[in-house]
């Protein structure tokens, strides 16, 4: 199911401010892909262009290519709802639909994608839940609000909800800052094993979790307040972090600034 990202020249805006600038990249799939850098670099706008979630902001848009294989996703003939569940995101703070059950929570967006029976449901209620590494935990319990789960299992609702309308593309706009160091293991372990079937994109501000759960760093910074945020180096995590090509990304990196 995972697709490349091929990224060409982008630019952002919110309204007549540029947010990003020129950002060109490649992301390959079956892998993670952490974005690092300074609050207000643009990292998490970058993010949101790629399921063209950005344009929801009243006066944003976008310049350049977003291209996933070989679909321009900024087209004209394509519809963003489409890309949306091509390309599927699960945000910082657990999101769950707070009156709806566990089992509601998972199929709410198949039930908007298309019809399906209640077996054809409970089956992929029941592999997604289990993709999420929340089936043990939840099984006897799927009637029960998604609230009132525990904020660690919450997340992992969210990702069970994200993945079972089969997406190719998951974007985690950071996705553990909310969660206490047990909770924030349980996701890191999933990440691993989901980059099995996904292309995954996710923005940290954690330098040891970019370091243990992807395999490609980018590092965005920007030159000064209010000037866009931008593209500094993007490299294996391994070389990112032990032998950076710029001197910047070291000194982030190494604490020096951020």
């Amino acid at each position: 199911m995972a697709k490349q990202i091929e990224v060409a020249g982008l630019d952002a805006y919110y309204g007549a401010h540029k947010a990003i600038e020129d950002i060109t990249m490649t992301i390959e799939p079956r892998t993670v892909t952490a974005f690092i850098g300074p609050s207000g670099c643009g990292k998490s706008t970058f993010l949101r262009t790629l399921n063209r979630m950005h344009e929801v902001v009243p006066g944003a848009r976008v310049e350049g290519k977003v291209r996933l294989e070989d679909q321009d996703l900024y087209g004209p003939d394509v519809d963003p709802v489409s890309v949306r569940r091509t390309i599927g995101m699960v945000f910082q703070r657990p999101n769950p639909f707070p009156t709806m059950s566990i089992y509601d929570n998972v199929a709410a967006g198949l039930r908007l994608n298309g019809r399906f029976s209640r077996s054809e449901l409970d089956g992929i209620v029941e592999s997604s839940l289990k993709g999420a590494n929340l089936w043990n935990e939840v099984r006897d319990r799927l009637n029960k609000p998604g609230s009132g789960l525990s904020g660690g299992q919450q997340q992992r609702l969210c990702i069970a909800r994200a993945i079972a309308v089969r997406p190719q593309v998951l974007l985690m706009d950071e996705p553990c800052s909310a969660l206490d160091p047990i909770s924030t293991l349980a996701i890191e372990d999933l990440i691993s094993s989901l980059k099995q079937d996904y292309t995954i994109v996710i923005v940290t501000h954690n330098m040891q979790q970019a370091a243990r759960v992807s395999d490609k760093t980018a590092f965005f910074n920007l030159a000064g307040q209010g000037q866009p945020g931008k593209l500094i180096e993007m490299d294996d995590t391994s070389r990112i972090f032990t032998n950076p090509g710029q001197k910047a990304t070291e000194d982030y990196i190494t604490g020096r600034f951020g």
